[in-house]
């Protein structure tokens, strides 16, 4: 009976007692001479009592305090013990004892496991996931002699499966996926966050809202998804196209790389052909018909980005992206964010800071600049005063403000690359030193009319608005085009940055200067000079697991590996 208690875990149950009712004489006199430990336990225990028997011995002193061995505890508070471990220490103790084997098959360890380390929180006697709908419990195979059917079951039965399956066969194989991703699809790449969803792995691919709706919520779609099947192997399945999940593989190419194919890409077409797989796409991409855009090049730029997405039918290859790190001294919370980019719709952008700059890199991109592109860089040492409401309606003021500071950066790297090598007079900031943080920025603007280049009232005046709260008035100037007219009509500061502009196929690109305007914690924008265009960037308000990056090295790193795929 001691060995029936170890396995319950709580000692002599009343399960325990009915079983032994239920047993003849014979099987009850068995069960009662079984002895109540393993050999390998007693080895354990003689081994203990030898040595504490060795180190009292002929000692006058007091005799030290007797040691507790783990297998003297009880099973209930094992349970507890290993429960809080991590689950890849758990195949190690198991091959320590047969008792410690025996305790690590009781459920609720790996239960709360999966809990802890992956946030499954289903309980598998209840068939509730958020990745299963009803159409997918339950399919209805038909007869076509009889022109009926039956409702057959194709999800495997949970209430036989064990969570320690869950946890070894799905959650701890494919843990080298989760997080976020960033597909190869040529200049358009994606933005593909792979979650556990229920008892499910699922890859959603997250896409920016309609255009020119950057304040929306984004939308995404399943690409794929992994669970368990009755004989406890995980299966792959295709979610791309509209006749539902179908055969599918991943391979994990290397670390930080992994690969989708799919095995039954016949599911992708549609009755009607390309028209119809065309018209269907452009509802889902864009929420309009060809013929709601009557603008010529973006019917070209859109049906270009269809011919060439649709033909990797989901066999793609992801490498891994960070969030950015933050630090209380960033201008606002770097992140992931929409932006507006012209005929070219929404597009996914990266804000990350590093040092006295701040960088915006593309996740999606476009035939002109794209996907892994530094599209924005802000200068966070020359803040821009803006000109009063009046004269911020007059573009070539703005223009005139913006060069001026362009020419105050060009002089400043000019005298930075003149300077003595002794570093005698030089102020350049080491990289050991603490850069200074944009709240303590100092920079005057460039001299205006009537104000001396050493009176910092400009700065000072820019400063106290941003402070209070209420932010300075802002409109676009004149000719300035913007896809979203309902952008923010005060902000709180203003910075010279540089955008790049890159003909067709990312050809001859360059740097031309602009306008970087915070406007709250959420939102920015961007004008582009020589574009005459405005940029307007919100927040993707998401909560991302398993994105963030192990080491300010492991970003940069990433950085230069995804600008590099497409430079």
């Amino acid at each position: 009976m001691a060995v029936c208690a170890r396995l319950c875990g709580v000692g002599p149950s009343r399960g325990c007692r009915r079983r032994q009712q239920r047993r003849g004489p014979a099987e009850t006199a068995a069960a009662d001479s079984e002895p109540d430990t393993d050999p390998e336990e007693e080895r354990i225990e003689a081994g203990a009592a030898a040595l504490s028997g060795a180190g009292g011995g002929g000692s006058a002193g007091p005799s030290p305090p007797p040691r507790c061995s783990l297998l003297e505890l009880p099973p209930e508070l094992l349970v507890e013990i290993f429960a809080s471990l991590p689950g890849t220490d758990l195949p190690s103790l198991a091959q320590v004892c047969t008792k410690f084997r025996r305790i690590l098959h009781t459920d609720t360890i790996w239960r709360r496991r999966c809990r802890e380390e992956y946030g499954v929180c289903e309980n598998l006697r209840k068939l509730e996931i958020t990745g299963v709908s009803c159409r997918d419990v339950y399919a209805k195979r038909i007869n076509p002699r009889v022109k009926s059917g039956r409702f057959m079951k194709i999800l495997p039965d949970y209430e036989h499966m064990e969570y320690r399956d869950v946890y070894t066969c799905l959650l701890h194989r494919y843990r080298h996926i989760l997080g976020l991703w960033q597909p190869d699809i040529g200049p358009y790449g994606g933005l593909l966050n792979v979650v556990v969803d229920g008892l499910f792995i699922i890859g959603w691919m997250y896409l920016p809202p309609h255009d020119p709706h950057v304040d929306d919520p984004m939308r995404f779609k399943p690409l794929f998804r992994i669970h368990l099947m009755e004989r406890k192997s995980a299966t792959v399945e295709c979610m791309y196209g509209h006749r539902g999940p179908h055969n599918g593989h991943i391979q994990i190419v290397k670390k930080d790389e992994f690969s989708t194919k799919c095995n039954q890409t016949d599911h992708h077409r549609m009755s009607g052909g390309r028209q119809e797989e065309f018209r269907t796409w452009l509802r889902e991409e864009w929420g309009r018909t060809l013929e709601d855009i009557f603008h010529e090049h973006m019917q070209e730029l859109i049906l270009m980005k269809f011919i060439y997405t649709s033909q990797y039918d989901n066999c793609l290859t992801y490498r891994r992206i960070y969030l950015p790190p933050s630090h209380p001294d960033d201008l606002l919370r770097p992140g992931l964010f929409k932006g507006t980019y012209g005929s070219h719709g929404l597009e996914i952008v990266m804000l990350s800071f590093h040092g006295r700059h701040a960088r915006g890199t593309k996740i999606t991109g476009d035939p002109n600049i794209p996907a892994g592109q530094q599209t924005v860089e802000i200068d966070l040492m020359h803040r821009i005063q803006l000109p009063d409401i009046e004269n911020l309606r007059d573009f070539n003021e703005l223009s005139r403000i913006v060069l001026e500071v362009r020419e105050q950066v060009r002089q400043e790297q000019q005298q930075q690359e003149d300077g003595p090598e002794d570093g005698e007079g030089c102020s350049r900031q080491s990289p050991q030193e603490p850069q200074q943080g944009p709240a303590q920025l100092s920079v005057e603007p460039p001299a205006e009319k009537g104000r001396e280049p050493g009176d910092g009232g400009a700065v000072a005046a820019a400063e106290q608005p941003a402070q209070s709260g209420q932010g300075q008035p802002f409109v676009l100037p004149m000719g300035v085009s913007s896809r979203n007219e309902d952008y923010p009509r005060t902000c709180r500061m203003c910075f010279y940055g540089t955008g790049l502009i890159a003909g067709h196929g990312f050809t001859s690109p360059e740097r031309t200067p602009g306008v970087f305007i915070l406007f709250d914690e959420d939102r920015f924008g961007f004008i582009w000079l020589e574009l005459k265009s405005f940029s307007l960037y919100s927040r993707v308000q998401a909560t991302f697991r398993n994105a963030d990056a192990p080491s300010p090295q492991a970003f940069e790193e990433m950085l230069k590996n995804i600008q590099s795929l497409t430079s």
